[in-house]
C-alpha cells in the first residue's frame, strides 16, 4: 500500500495519481528526488514548494518539496519533487580551520536553515579551507573526500525522510541479497577501451626525465595503451612513484553492473552496501557492493528498483 500526501499551507491533499511512483537516489552530489503524474480535479490545489511525504506499507520512504509542475494537454500534471539536499545547491563562501567533515555539515546547515537528524564523528580535523562562490554540496563533498583520502574510510551524506543524516557507509550494510532469484535481469560489461592503461610515460619538461612503468604480460594480451603527462613546474614530484601509482590504478579492466527489476526495499538507497552472489562469465560475485544509484518504481501492488553498483572488480 502506498501513500503520497501534498501538503499546501493548512490543506493536505492525497491526490490520485496515474501510473508508478519514482524515488531516485545517487551516492555523490544529488538530492534525492521523487517523480509523479498526478489527475487534476476540483479540490486539487498545490504549488511549488509545497511539501511532499510518501510512504509504502507504512514506512516512511521520501520527504520532499515540490520544484516542477510540467502539464499536457491532457491536463495531467508531471510533479519532481527533491528532498532537503536540493537547497545544497545554494552557493556560497566558507573558510574554515580544524573542522571535521561533520562540523562542516553542522555549520552549513544552521546556516541555510536545513534538518539535521544523525551525524556521525568522521573524525579527522582538515586543517584549512577556503571555499569561494561554491555549491555547499560541493563543499561537504570535498570535506568528505579529503576524509577519506586521510582515514580511507567512506560517508554518506543523504535525506532521510526530512532529515540530513551523515553516516560511515560500514553502518549501512543491509541484507538485502540479490542473486538470480531476486532479480529479472541484469547488464554486465568489461572493456579495455574506456580507462585502462598498461604503460605510464611521465615528462618532467624542466629536467627532461622521462618514466615509464608498464605491464609487459597486458601489453602482450591487450596491446599497447598508453597514457601520458607531462609536468612543467618545479614541484618536487616523485615522478617514479606518480608512475607506479598510476599502473595501479589503470592497469586493469574497467567493469561495469547494473541490476534491473530486482525485488524493491525501500532501505536501499544509494550509499548503501549489500550483498550480491551472481556469476558474470569471466568472474562470479559473492560480496558486499557499494549502491551508486538506485531507482525505485512503486505502483500499487508492485515494487521493484533498478540498482548501479560498485565495488571489488566492479570499477565503473
Amino acid at each position: 500500500m502506498i501513500e503520497l500526501l501534498i501538503q499546501n499551507g493548512s490543506n493536505l491533499y492525497e491526490p490520485i495519481i496515474e501510473g508508478s511512483i519514482q524515488w531516485i537516489t545517487e551516492r555523490k552530489g544529488q538530492p534525492g528526488k521523487l517523480t509523479f503524474t498526478v489527475l487534476p480535479d476540483a479540490a486539487l490545489n498545490f504549488q511549488e514548494g509545497n511539501a511532499v511525504r510518501f510512504k509504502s506499507d507504512d514506512q516512511k520512504v521520501f520527504y520532499g518539496f515540490v520544484f516542477t509542475k510540467q502539464r499536457s494537454k491532457d491536463k495531467k500534471i508531471k510533479v519532481t519533487v527533491y528532498d532537503q539536499l536540493r537547497y545544497m545547491k545554494n552557493k556560497a563562501s566558507y573558510q574554515y580551520t580544524n573542522k571535521t567533515a561533520t562540523e562542516v555539515t553542522q555549520a552549513l546547515a544552521s546556516q541555510f536553515g536545513l534538518k539535521v537528524g544523525i551525524l556521525e564523528d568522521t573524525g579527522w580535523k582538515i586543517p584549512s579551507r577556503i571555499e569561494a562562490n561554491t555549491t555547499l554540496m560541493d563543499m561537504q563533498l570535498t570535506a568528505l573526500d579529503l576524509t577519506t583520502q586521510n582515514t580511507g574510510k567512506l560517508f554518506v551524506l543523504y535525506d532521510d525522510f526530512g532529515e540530513i543524516m551523515l553516516k560511515d557507509m560500514q553502518s549501512m550494510k543491509l541484507d538485502v541479497l540479490i542473486d538470480d532469484e531476486s532479480s529479472q535481469d541484469f547488464s554486465y560489461s568489461s572493456s579495455i577501451d574506456g580507462e585502462t592503461y598498461n604503460r605510464i610515460k611521465l615528462y618532467n619538461k624542466n629536467t627532461g626525465e622521462v618514466v615509464i612503468a608498464e605491464d609487459q604480460k597486458n601489453k602482450g594480451t591487450w596491446g599497447m595503451l598508453q597514457f601520458f603527462d607531462y609536468f612543467d613546474t618545479n614541484d618536487d614530484v616523485n615522478i617514479n612513484a606518480k608512475a607506479k601509482s598510476l599502473l595501479d590504478l589503470y592497469n586493469r579492466k574497467t567493469r561495469s553492473l547494473t541490476i534491473q527489476k530486482a525485488f524493491g526495499d525501500p532501505r536501499v538507497r544509494a550509499g548503501s552496501l549489500i550483498p550480491i552472489q551472481l556469476a558474470l562469465g569471466d568472474v562470479n560475485i559473492l560480496n558486499y557492493l557499494i549502491v551508486e544509484k538506485v531507482t525505485h518504481t512503486f505502483s500499487k501492488d508492485e515494487h521493484f528498483m533498478d540498482l548501479s553498483l560498485k565495488g571489488g572488480v566492479i570499477n565503473a
